[in-house]
């Protein structure tokens, strides 16, 4: 049986129509603790170019001269306001991904998410969006002492037995957590994603639409 393992952020889900919103109300609420200076703008564009490594590393380049308690408190209230916002109705999935994914189910396909992602975020997508219905289940980096997504997909592979499968995701770390296991990287060209490193997955996709040819069409390993 064929797996195919989801990344969230720039895959499924569509991060960005929250992630200026949750940036800006955690860096006015750093200015107002004084953690902040608010003359300075908040750093969304560098977050875009980082997007998908681990939190730590994250706040690692967006607070680098502050300390590792200051980071921690910036980290929680912005999980505090991405989750907000989703269950708003602020954030989206991708168009088609609910059809993509239940034809993929129908076709006896199973499919699992791992993600960068902590829990309780990606647990307020996955209930938002009801994704539970065609997911196996939802992996968090949460999971994983190295913060390796590498190793994380590992850990689906090993769990599951899965022997022929791919990886979707935006970012070269999904492409690598792919080869690393012997699946196929498939890379998604949606708002983060770096052409650079889309040359080095095996197949690309520009809607999420296109998963079903690719699925169907292209043999996977």
């Amino acid at each position: 049986m064929q797996a195919i393992i989801f990344d969230m952020d720039g895959t499924l889900f569509q991060t960005d129509r929250i992630l200026e919103l949750a940036l800006d109300d955690t860096f006015s609420l750093l200015a107002e603790l004084n953690v902040w200076e608010k003359e300075e703008p908040t750093p969304i564009d560098t977050y875009r170019k980082i997007m998908g490594v681990p939190l730590p590393v994250v706040w690692e380049t967006l607070l680098p001269s502050h300390s590792l308690e200051e980071r921690n408190a910036a980290n929680k209230i912005f999980h505090e306001k991405l989750i907000h916002n989703i269950k708003r109705g602020k954030g989206a999935l991708y168009p088609k991904v609910q059809d993509v994914l239940r034809n993929l189910k129908e076709q006896k396909m199973e499919l699992y998410i791992a993600s960068n992602g902590q829990t309780p975020y990606l647990r307020a997508i996955v209930e938002q969006y009801d994704l539970m219905q065609w997911i196996t289940e939802v992996f968090s980096i949460d999971q994983i002492e190295s913060l390796d997504k590498t190793e994380l997909v590992g850990k689906i592979v090993k769990k599951y037995s899965i022997q022929h499968g791919a990886v979707v995701g935006d970012r070269l770390s999904d492409i690598n957590a792919a080869k690393g296991n012997g699946l196929t990287a498939i890379g998604c060209r949606f708002d983060f994603a770096q052409e650079e490193e889309l040359a080095q997955a095996d197949l690309v996709i520009s809607s999420f639409e296109e998963l079903n040819n690719v699925i169907v069409e292209k043999a996977v390993k």
